[in-house]
């Protein structure tokens, strides 16, 4: 029994392990098919992946492309943007470089022109302040010298220049100063020439052209016009001599129209009869052209003056009645014609001249003074047998006080 169970489980376990053999041979084969079904799948997804993958990377590769393309543009545009900021920048860099090198070229010329007028006033100070009496002398006598300059040449006044070349040399007497010798012995030949200038009163000339002036009221006007005023009459011939009866007739004719007519002989012909405004239009051009002379005697103005001189004698002559007073009018028009109202003058800017040189004086008359003792060396040899020898003596040119000392001509009595 025992073996025949055995037989019978080994039988069973046989039947177990064909079963469980064929089983597992079905199971393998359905996981086997299961496997190929995913594999399958996956193959069909995988392509599919890759399908919808390749399209996909064309759009995107597109896409890209095309904003590739839009960003390349964009950053051209911005390079253009940038070379063109850039050519703007430096092309304002150049501008404000060049409007800095000018102003400070304008600065700079600026600093230098205050900076040189700066020592120019400094060294004008320092000149004033280091100036001595005589210095100042020697400006004044400067001064002076272009006032009589000025007075001669531009208004010809001679009394004026004279008296400014006298305190000129005044001046220069009292600066003590050797070096305007020269310069006092031109104002010395100035001031002498200055007195034969034979100059014209015109102060005088114009009271007598005022005078004149008024006196042309006076002046008949050779045509007659409204509202004269009456003259006194006069006879032509005595009626005295003669008794007859026409002449007394006449006579009291004659005392009747006395203080009403006035019978005037003219040998000229009357061709029309002025208004009164044609009447005093005329004496006033009269005026008015003396008044001319007037104002070209104040300017000494000589061309002017006899021009307008000439232009009312003209008038009075054709204007006016040739009568004595009018006569004795045009005289004395002739008598300021012939009057030279500005005459020749000398010419007294070389005084001036020199004194402006007066460095070169000082350093002239310098040279001249240590010449001096070199020229004359006999009486310094010979000293006493008591003293010493002066061989050691300086020169006199060491020594600045000793030039004011030399003063070889005093013109001041010419000038009296």
């Amino acid at each position: 029994m025992a073996e025949l169970n055995e037989q019978i489980e080994g039988n069973a376990e046989n039947l177990v392990k064909t079963r469980r053999s064929r089983s597992g041979f079905w199971f393998g084969i359905v996981i086997i098919l299961t496997i190929l079904a995913i594999a399958g799948a996956g193959y069909y997804l995988l392509s599919q992946l890759r399908e919808r993958q390749t399209s996909l990377g064309g759009e995107v590769q597109q896409e890209m492309a095309k904003k590739i393309s839009d960003y390349q543009a964009q950053l051209t545009a911005i390079q253009e943007q940038l070379s063109t900021l850039e050519t703007t920048v430096t092309n304002r860099d150049d501008h404000f470089t060049k409007r800095l090198d000018e102003v400070s070229r304008l600065h700079s010329e600026k600093l230098d022109t205050a900076r040189k007028e700066l020592n120019e006033e400094i060294t004008r100070l320092q000149r004033q302040l280091g100036k001595t009496r005589g210095d100042l002398l020697i400006a004044d006598a400067e001064y002076l010298l272009g006032t009589a300059n000025e007075r001669l040449q531009l208004v010809g006044d001679v009394n004026t220049a004279r008296e400014a070349l006298e305190a000129a040399d005044e001046r220069l007497h009292e600066s003590g100063d050797a070096a305007v010798f020269k310069v006092r012995e031109e104002i010395a030949k100035e001031i002498a020439s200055l007195k034969n200038v034979e100059a014209a009163d015109i102060v005088g000339l114009y009271a007598s052209l005022q005078s004149l002036q008024e006196t042309s009221g006076n002046l008949t006007l050779l045509l007659p016009y409204a509202g004269k005023a009456l003259s006194p009459s006069t006879e032509i011939h005595s009626h005295a001599d003669s008794n007859e009866p026409s002449h007394e007739l006449l006579d009291s004719a004659i005392e009747r129209l006395h203080g009403i007519v006035t019978i005037r002989h003219t040998d000229q012909p009357v061709k029309e009869t002025l208004t009164p405004e044609e009447a005093q239009f005329i004496r006033e051009q009269l005026r008015a052209k003396l008044e001319t002379v007037k104002v070209a005697l104040v300017q000494q103005n000589e061309a002017l003056y006899k021009a307008a001189l000439d232009d009312a004698k003209k008038w009075t002559e054709e204007n006016f009645t040739p009568n004595p007073e009018t006569r004795k009018f045009i005289t004395e028009i002739d008598r300021f014609k012939a009057i030279n109202i500005r005459s020749h003058f000398p010419d007294i800017s070389e005084s001036l001249k020199l004194l402006r040189n007066i460095t070169k004086l000082r350093v002239e008359t310098d040279k001249a003074l240590q010449a001096a003792p070199a020229a004359k060396p006999a009486p310094e040899q010979k000293p006493l047998p008591s003293e010493p020898a002066p061989a050691q003596v300086p020169p006199p040119a060491a020594q600045p006080q000793q030039p004011v000392q030399i003063a070889p001509i005093q013109p001041e009595p010419n000038k009296k």
